[in-house]
């Protein structure tokens, strides 16, 4: 079998695709990846699409959910899906695979798959579920799949048509297909508790003052704290830290949340998926994309505490991670969607279905 993976946007898009990937080669499968340039991981024939985002620094802005959806759907369902089945069909048309496998916002690899009459696969990458799919989105689709001679799909069926895998909890996000979306060591807690502080790696060039606030609360906590802050700021632009707070560019989540209590994160999908499937409490401070559905998810389901990431306080921040911290609630309702994620089928397993569906097809 000969698959194309497939990936509209950063690592938040890529990574949720890699364990089905290894799993496939696992197998004896072909794999190839298309995307942005920078983030096709090595190992694998890959096609480059599009360019990598040049991590420019923006000022914080107060969240705007209208703004976020408008770009959204005229990005990922706009200009994006428009060169997305462009070059997925070019990369098809040299790589000829049986499956396409993509991430669930990109839209034109689905209409890429479609035009080139083989069966596609979406992964989530949006936690909540609740962002993805905006008013307007099937219109401006099907203006792309008019070009590549599809007809209109005013139900938005093609995004459920084969197979929609989750590496999400089913408690979080619910969903027909799942998928354990890493293997899971057993929990080694510290003492004193240790702390994982990410504003991901897009919106943390972004982030204004944020880092400096929060750290300026979290540093008065009997905690370890390791900081993230990623590939385009110097951590050195933080300034001296006590020796209990660790900042670095870049850490894997796999090296660092078996060892954590909880996490503060922006709310990114990628993190957030960590951290459910680590039973981590959070603090959540979101500041654009699908980051305030994931933000709504976590209080709803009662995971950890949201605050504004323009009005937070050093005060607010300490008193927010030292109540997920101390209050046993957090943590019981926390480690309830750790064993779900236990529950959930292998990445090798899931090839298998994948392997019923392109002889089916």
């Amino acid at each position: 079998m000969r698959l194309l993976f497939a990936f509209a946007g950063g690592r938040g898009h890529l990574n949720p695709l890699l364990p089905l990937a290894e799993a496939a080669t696992a197998r004896g499968h072909a794999v190839a990846f298309t995307g942005r340039p920078g983030g096709l991981p090595p190992g694998y024939p890959g096609f480059p699409a599009g360019a990598d985002d040049p991590g420019e620094r923006r000022p914080l802005q107060r969240l705007d959910r209208a703004r976020e959806e408008h770009d959204f759907l005229h990005g990922f369902g706009g200009w994006i899906a428009r060169e997305r089945a462009a070059t997925t069909r070019t990369a098809a048309v040299e790589w000829r695979p049986d499956l396409i496998v993509c991430d669930e916002a990109d839209f034109g690899s689905m209409i890429a798959a479609e035009s080139f009459g083989i069966p596609h696969v979406s992964v989530v990458v949006l936690a909540a579920g609740t962002f993805g799919r905006p008013s307007g989105l099937s219109s401006l689709l099907d203006e792309t799949r008019a070009q590549h001679g599809l007809p209109a799909d005013p139900k938005l069926e093609m995004l459920d048509r084969h197979l929609v895998i989750s590496p999400v909890p089913p408690t979080f996000r619910p969903a027909a297909s799942h998928m354990r979306p890493m293997e899971l060591t057993p929990p080694a807690p510290t003492d004193p508790p240790t702390v994982y502080f990410t504003l991901g790696t897009i919106f943390n060039t972004e982030s204004g003052d944020l880092f400096t606030r929060f750290l300026t609360g979290f540093s008065r906590l009997p905690i370890q704290l390791v900081v993230t802050v990623g590939a385009a700021i110097d951590p050195a632009e933080l300034g001296p830290q006590p020796p209990h707070v660790h900042v670095e560019r870049y850490v894997p989540q796999a090296a660092v949340l078996p060892r954590c209590s909880a996490v503060v994160t922006h709310g990114g999908s990628g993190t957030l998926v960590g951290a459910l499937a680590h039973g981590l409490p959070l603090v959540v401070v979101p500041m654009g994309a699908d980051q305030p559905a994931n933000a709504d998810r976590v209080a709803e389901l009662g995971l950890g505490l949201v605050l504004d990431a323009v009005d937070a306080t050093p005060a607010d921040a300490a008193a927010a991670l030292h109540t997920v911290l101390t209050d046993p609630a957090y943590t019981t309702r926390a480690a309830a969607l750790r064993a779900e994620t236990e529950s959930m089928p292998a990445p090798d397993e899931v090839v298998a279905r994948l392997e019923t569906l392109v002889r089916g097809a």
